[in-house]
């Protein structure tokens, strides 16, 4: 008999809970939404603080400030990117599918049945 609450996926010849790629999925989407929007909402308020403080010095340092936080917010945008980019470039062609096709499983939510 076969269990409907234990729902498998697999990735090449590993097979495991589909809970675990959909929670993976899940925090990338997040951390790649939340993270940039938090980052520059932040360096908004610095800025807008140095503004208010009238002062060069203040400004000067409030758009370094966001300029520092506008680059990091690229950064993690584009982590997962580049992360896929250097594995599909790294590994060899036998074992591509296999490897991109994790990568599809837990960063997409796309794995085999």
């Amino acid at each position: 008999m076969t269990n409907l609450f234990n729902v498998l996926a697999s990735c090449g010849s590993l097979t495991f809970d589909a809970k675990l790629p959909q929670t993976t999925s899940l925090l990338v989407t997040i951390v790649q939404v939340a993270v940039p929007i938090l980052l520059i909402f932040f360096g908004m308020l610095d800025l807008g603080k140095a503004v208010i403080a009238q002062k060069e010095d203040e400004i000067k340092k409030g758009q370094q400030t966001f300029i520092k936080r506008i680059i990091a917010a690229v950064i993690v945008f584009f982590v997962v990117v580049v992360v896929k980019l250097v594995i599909g470039l790294v590994a060899d062609d036998s074992a591509k599918s296999g490897i991109t096709g994790c990568i599809d499983c837990f960063i997409s939510n796309k794995c085999g049945k």
